[in-house]
């Protein structure tokens, strides 16, 4: 009867450690499952709808890969849970690729990369403001938009050239009002020297570079 009884106690242990294993697995399968619906779900949502919450998907993608990898040490078999995480993680790679495309800024219109050169990344956008021209900077604003456009003279087209007069002729107006807040004499004079070696070089080029493209028309 000690016998039955002990050989029984056993019985009942191993059948805990075995329904302790079972439900181990279990919970595991259940994560990775989880896992690679939560990349599947993602699949089918745009790109352009996610774009305001992608950080809170990335975060929550790096949480369920990360538990999906750990649950794999608790599948005694695991060969196809792991061919489908990575089968996902592939997945997931491509559609963040998207994203990256999608969260990108939109490149500059040659108009706006023209802009940048000539003042400087973002200071002067569609509504043309000069208010950020003032007495202080006014004759390094000169400088840069003068050497710019002597450096690059060779490569403007007749369009970039109607867009430099355009500029120069916004940046002279915005200097009638910095000359009564306070502008030297000194930048005055040296504006002045900027100002004389451009309209030439404007007036010389453009006629170039127009008469380049009825050449080229022809042919």
């Amino acid at each position: 009867m000690k016998n039955i009884s002990l050989l029984s106690g056993l019985a009942v242990i191993a059948l805990g450690f075995t329904s302790c294993k079972d439900e181990k697995q279990e919970k595991a399968q259940k994560t990775i499952d989880s896992y690679v619906s939560y990349v599947d779900s993602i699949k089918n949502v745009k790109a352009d709808d996610l774009k305001a919450d992608w950080k809170d998907v990335e975060a929550e993608y790096d949480r369920r890969v990360t538990d999906a990898q750990v649950a794999l040490a608790d599948i005694k078999d695991n060969k196809a849970d792991i061919e489908k995480i990575n089968t996902s993680k592939v997945k997931y790679e491509e559609f963040r690729n998207e994203m990256v495309k999608v969260l990108a800024p939109p490149a500059p219109s040659p108009k706006q990369q023209l802009r940048n050169a000539l003042f400087g990344e973002g200071k002067i956008g569609d509504d043309m403001s000069f208010a950020w021209v003032n007495a202080k900077n006014i004759h390094s604003v000169y400088q840069q938009f003068v050497h710019t456009v002597e450096n690059n003279k060779d490569s403007y087209s007749r369009e970039d050239w109607d867009e430099i007069k355009l500029m120069y002729e916004a940046l002279d107006s915005r200097k009638n009002t910095v000359e009564k807040e306070g502008l030297t004499s000194s930048d005055n004079r040296k504006i002045a020297g900027l100002k004389l070696k451009f309209a030439p070089m404007y007036t010389l080029n453009r006629m170039g570079a127009k008469s380049k493209e009825t050449a080229e028309a022809k042919k």
